[in-house]
């Protein structure tokens, strides 16, 4: 019984730090792209420029 006076202290503190680190994550901004990363992982940025495939061009019809 004598460990739950330090367990529940500990997971309080622990939650909150959760939940301070939830909030700064929020304010920096580190959810205001969540698409640019999954888009970014396609891009063949370390090929030289000779190996690139060219981009199609746009001709409508």
């Amino acid at each position: 019984m004598n460990v739950l006076l330090i367990l529940v202290p500990l997971a309080l503190l622990l939650g909150l730090a959760g939940l301070a680190g939830f909030m700064w994550c929020m304010r920096s901004g580190q959810y205001d792209d969540i698409e640019g990363a999954s888009l970014r992982v396609l891009n063949d940025d370390d090929l030289p420029p000779a190996a690139r495939p060219a981009a199609p061009a746009d001709n409508p019809r």
